[in-house]
């Protein structure tokens, strides 16, 4: 079991990973919040959180990953009016969009998926403890965290507090008793479709006091690594910390891990906001499932990473290299011990910050190496790599398409060339079910596997 060490955004340092229990690590990733189809960005942490956990287990650790769905949230209830549909009609479509999205990246599903919505009586017992320990105070039907009261507010995203604002603007204003101060429940609103009971009234939980009870809820607390996006450090993930700390006297993680954001080619973060998503469906549609897990493989994960074809194009091509090199060596032998360096290599830099981009390098050396040795190399080592990256079906699919994908593939290119289009559609969806996507370029139409 190798040491695994990981930036911790408190501290602002790399931390060792202690497990509290043996071997047992909590992963607690948020995840969306279900008003639209989620976009490739909202991709990102589940697949870096997916994969880091699919490492450790590797390593020997006895990961158990948590990732919620965020079905109750002032987008909801905005999204939802103008469709003149219910708030929890357009939550339970959205969530099942996102896990038939988040399906087909085909790295299974975390442990488990908590809703919001299951979890009301936690959140509301957890808003109880801060009230009983005056770290929050009821206001008409409002329920706010006195942020003054805790000392330690801010060491997360280490802002200065007295210039913080928590996004809340005016809703409120005149019930807080400091305007730092955040809600943890809001009273129902005229607009607002669904609501659940509470010893403040009627209403809903704030967006941070969900992820607070629902992680302490499946993993305890501390639990070892808060994992999200680092636009989620201030204030979601501040506020989670706050509250944990004020309510149990004790923090809520051991290590707070922040991927970076997805961005388009001129820098611009992928957001809803902005206009410029791309969402995960398209995306798997265009790219291919491989291409997607290898591209965000290929930067580091608390790096900024540029959504572009370029990129997408460069991910294809490792993956044919890595298929390639497949097709050479002896499937389920043993790999000659003068490449374990490389194996070694690759696991060490996973092993140091996840590093990803240092894991790709040792395993292309790795191929290199296999490729000089000539043949009766076997496939050992590679699969073992590719298993924790989410990629071992890349030796699986060295052998080539089946002869009925094949075929499908002759008939839309036959299609194409006599200007049935209608046809080709049809056959290009039919390769695509039997999970091949076909790309026409100059040099003919290419099948590239888009699932294991």
């Amino acid at each position: 079991m190798r040491t695994v060490r990981l930036h911790d955004t408190l501290t602002g340092e790399l931390s060792e990973l202690r497990p509290r229990d043996g071997r047992k690590v909590g992963i607690y990733a948020c995840g969306p919040t279900v008003y639209g189809p989620i976009h490739v960005g909202n991709a990102r942490p589940f697949v870096v959180f997916n994969l880091l956990a699919r490492f450790l287990a590797h390593e020997g650790y006895e990961p158990t990953l948590v990732a919620n769905v965020t079905d109750i949230n002032d987008k909801i209830y905005d999204a939802a009016r103008p469709l003149g549909v219910g708030s929890d009609a357009l939550a339970r479509e959205m969530t099942a969009r996102y896990l038939a999205d988040t399906d087909r990246l085909g790295l299974g599903r975390p442990d488990a998926e908590p809703l919001a919505t299951e979890m009301v009586p936690q959140i509301v017992a957890l808003i109880g403890d801060l009230i009983e320990r005056d770290h929050a105070y009821a206001a008409e039907g409002d329920v706010y965290f006195r942020v003054r009261s805790l000392p330690e507010y801010g060491e997360l995203s280490h802002r200065d507090l007295d210039q913080m604002d928590q996004g809340e603007g005016l809703e409120g204003a005149a019930r807080k008793q400091d305007p730092l101060d955040f809600a943890l429940w809001k009273a129902q609103k005229p607009a607002e479709d669904t609501s659940w009971d509470a010893p403040w009234g009627k209403g809903r939980p704030g967006w941070h006091i969900e992820c607070s009870a629902m992680a302490e809820a499946l993993l305890g607390a501390p639990f070892e690594i808060h994992g999200g996006g680092n636009d989620l450090i201030f204030p979601h993930h501040e506020n989670e910390a706050a509250q944990t700390l004020a309510a149990r006297g004790r923090p809520l993680a051991q290590i707070w891990m922040h991927n970076g954001m997805l961005g388009m080619a001129d820098g611009d973060k992928m957001s809803k906001s902005l206009g410029n998503i791309r969402s995960l469906a398209d995306a798997l549609d265009d790219a291919g499932r491989d291409a997607l897990v290898m591209f965000f493989s290929e930067g580091h994960y608390r790096q900024p990473l540029a959504f572009t074809r370029e990129k997408l194009d460069d991910a294809a091509r490792r993956l044919e290299r890595i298929r390639d090199a497949g097709r050479r060596l002896v499937a389920g032998a043993d790999s000659p011990a003068a490449l374990a360096p490389h194996r070694d290599a690759f696991f060490d830099a996973l092993a140091d910050d996840y590093n990803t981009p240092r894991a790709l390098a040792a395993l292309a050396a790795w191929i290199r190496e296999a490729n000089r040795a000539g043949g009766g190399v076997g496939d050992g080592h590679l699969r073992e790599m590719l298993g924790v990256l989410g990629l071992e079906n890349l030796l699986e699919d060295a052998a080539g398409p089946p002869a009925v994908v094949l075929e499908l593939a002759a008939a839309r290119d036959a299609a194409r060339t006599a200007r049935d289009f209608a046809a080709a559609d049809r056959l290009r969806d039919e390769l695509r079910a039997a999970g091949w996507e076909v790309r026409d370029g100059a040099g003919g139409p290419e099948l590239i596997p888009i699932g294991p």
